[in-house]
């Protein structure tokens, strides 16, 4: 219990150096890197990573991880077909996107009654495919001061990440960060472009044995 409750916060230090990455991609190669890195050290070997982390994380072997990301990524497609969550696909990561629209309020961090149920879709798949790591990610637009806006992507990442803990998804799998307006993905120069850059992102991260 104490080497997980050690390695939670590394990982989101870790986060925070690599939040500059100009890419999905290479956020989600930086992520697995960590994962991999901290791991590999918490023990001498495999069989002890295991105990470590107890049978509920358990690590997937090389040759299985894509299969078993595969299956998780078409599972993903299918509870959330129509809901407005995109799933991408980041070679052997998955990423959430979850826009503002479902999620919050404008300048609110409580989750909105009619997200409970997508979530509840997002959970049950988690809880079937409990060999990986999420990184819950809170963004912000431009619009109020930066400070506030970081306030507002920490707590929407901990809303969600608390939310998920009440459908039995472990603590010691979740990490959560706030971006603020940092990360926009598109220009902050409309409304409509200020609400795609107002979301939360879980990557979802394989343990690789």
């Amino acid at each position: 219990m104490l080497l997980t409750k050690t390695l939670i916060p590394v990982v989101a230090a870790s986060l925070v150096l690599t939040g500059c990455a100009s890419t999905n991609a290479q956020k989600g190669a930086a992520i697995g890197a960590i994962s991999g890195a901290i791991l590999g050290k918490s023990t001498s070997n495999h069989k002890n990573k295991r105990a470590v982390f107890g049978a509920a994380i358990g690590a997937i072997a090389g040759a299985a991880i894509g299969d078993y990301m595969d299956k998780q990524e078409h599972a993903f497609r299918d509870e959330l077909s129509g809901s407005g969550i995109d799933v991408v696909r980041e070679g052997d990561n998955l990423r959430l996107i979850m826009p503002s629209n479902i999620t919050f309020a404008t300048s609110q961090s409580y989750i909105t009654s009619g997200f409970h149920a997508t979530l509840n879709d997002v959970a049950k798949v988690l809880v079937k495919f409990d060999k990986t790591f999420l990184s819950i990610e809170g963004h912000t637009d431009s619009s109020g001061a930066a400070d506030f806006n970081q306030k507002l992507s920490e707590q929407r990442a901990t809303s969600v990440k608390s939310y998920l803990m009440n459908q039995n998804i472990i603590a010691a799998r979740l990490n959560t960060i706030g971006y603020g307006e940092g990360q926009p993905v598109v220009a902050n120069n409309s409304p409509q472009n200020k609400a795609l850059n107002r979301r939360v992102e879980i990557q979802i991260v394989p343990n690789k044995a």
